[in-house]
């Protein structure tokens, strides 16, 4: 098989994030529409990842978390965001970057994204290894993380959807 010397995967992966970040944005900036939520799936201890001991604690692998009604201050940077949660009535800010993002769904629309761990979310010792494959586009996010709300949460679809990967239309 060839070398691929342009770095497809790289490629498709940093696109998707841009949807990723335009669409945080877009909440930041104006909130969210209609009934659109966003359950985020992220690696707690990635590099850039700032959470408190408390959480870590409790979500030492990944976490996820929900941006639907309770949230506040969203700020979206190039390469991160940042957000405030309550977890257990306990107001947290955390930072979170995008290469330390393994999934993304909104499910009012059943549209979701799905990133293998990019180089700088992966741990020091495994900064030598090859690149990534592309990211994927899902339809189920993995269990959200317990926080205060006042209106319960969208449930992920319980239907087996199909978890389309972009290197299936890629040349063998």
């Amino acid at each position: 098989m060839a070398t691929d010397h342009i770095r497809y995967d790289v490629l498709a992966r940093d696109a998707l994030r841009g949807v990723l970040r335009k669409v945080l944005s877009d909440a930041a900036a104006h909130g969210l529409p209609g009934e659109h939520h966003f359950f985020i799936t992220f690696i707690s201890t990635a590099e850039g990842v700032k959470l408190s001991p408390r959480l870590l604690a409790q979500y030492p692998d990944e976490m996820t978390v929900i941006l639907q009604h309770q949230f506040w201050d969203l700020v979206v940077h190039e390469d991160r965001f940042e957000v405030g949660l309550s977890f257990g009535g306990i107001p947290e800010r955390l930072v979170v970057p995008f290469s330390a993002i393994k999934s993304f769904f909104d499910p009012s629309v059943q549209f979701g994204l799905q990133f293998e761990p990019s180089d700088s979310a992966e741990s020091p010792s495994a900064k030598n290894l090859p690149a990534a494959p592309a990211p994927s586009a899902v339809a189920t996010p993995t269990e959200a993380a317990p926080e205060e709300q006042t209106e319960e949460p969208a449930k992920p679809p319980s239907d087996g959807a199909e978890v389309v990967r972009l290197d299936r239309f890629r040349k063998k």
